[in-house]
């Protein structure tokens, strides 16, 4: 499905605008259409009921935008240690065994023998450009782990996403962080 496509733009946004869509859909076509046709026309708006029951699901455990602010920010004014802390805290509790690195990735995280290597330290850049990434893989590869992630608030250009696709580098920035970290943040709190 194209990202531009409408049914893929409805599943990244707010899932009640999916049923407002099958709302307007069957009042449209019951004020509009025949009586005999308006139960067929209503049924158009069945799609987008299908689309926002998938976006609910996807967004049923998502904090509100004000908690990733307000968590973005948290993270922004922390020092590298205390970002590291929660890091390894958050990965700990997830059962890996967190070792810290030197280097282009700062932390490989080992569960069930499985290496995955992740970098952060780049964490507050305004935007991430492919050379960290060249370099994570570079280590990756050298560590023969299985697995790299790069972690950033910042902007990732297009450029580094292609990069990252191509590479099997997984990229966490924004909601997918303070997912990711909100056991240790509520905890800190």
């Amino acid at each position: 499905m194209s990202e531009k496509s409408l049914f893929a733009v409805l599943l990244r946004s707010p899932w009640w605008i999916s049923f407002v869509l099958v709302a307007v859909i069957a009042l449209v076509a019951g004020a509009l259409l025949p009586k005999e046709y308006a139960g067929v026309g209503m049924l158009g708006g069945f799609p987008f009921f299908v689309i926002g029951c998938m976006a609910l699901w996807r967004q049923r455990h998502l904090p509100s935008p004000a908690k990733v602010e307000k968590a973005l920010q948290a993270f922004s004014s922390m020092g590298w240690r205390d970002f590291a802390a929660v890091l390894e805290g958050t990965f700990s509790r997830q059962g890996y065994t967190v070792t810290p690195l030197q280097g282009a990735a700062d932390l490989q995280l080992e569960k069930k023998g499985v290496l995955t290597v992740v970098s952060a330290k780049r964490w507050k850049a305004a935007a991430m450009g492919v050379e960290p990434l060249r370099d994570l893989v570079a280590q990756r590869d050298a560590l023969e782990a299985s697995h790299c992630v790069c972690i950033s608030l910042g902007q990732v250009s297009a450029k580094a996403a292609e990069f990252a696709a191509q590479n099997r580098i997984t990229l966490i920035a924004g909601v997918d962080l303070v997912v990711l970290a909100a056991d240790c943040l509520a905890a800190q709190s």
